[in-house]
């Protein structure tokens, strides 16, 4: 699912990156990452298919392949309905 990462480098350059999950949920997110970060990091995570964004910190950061990292996001406060997922799972109620 594409998704639109925004953050601000260690020097404090702002970066934007459209990219792409590799699994979501109402927890957060896997995907690909050109940009480095770092696990702490704080970014925001725009859908581009609902344009809901939210906050979150990177939780997991694995090696690069091919210029890009494996990237663990988990968000601030469980998102259910953040993924266009019909019914979502009954795992993502945030109750």
């Amino acid at each position: 699912m594409p998704v639109v990462i925004r953050g601000e480098s260690p020097e404090r350059r702002a970066f934007e990156e459209e990219t792409f999950t590799v699994t979501v949920s109402a927890h957060g997110l896997l995907l690909m990452l050109a940009e480095i970060v770092s696990v702490g990091q704080k970014l925001r995570v725009l859908n581009p298919s609902n344009r809901d964004e939210r906050e979150g910190r990177v939780a997991y950061r694995g090696s690069v392949h091919a210029g890009l990292a494996q990237v663990g996001i988990e968000f601030t406060q469980p998102a259910p309905d953040f993924w266009p997922v019909n019914p979502p799972p009954r795992d993502w109620n945030s109750n």
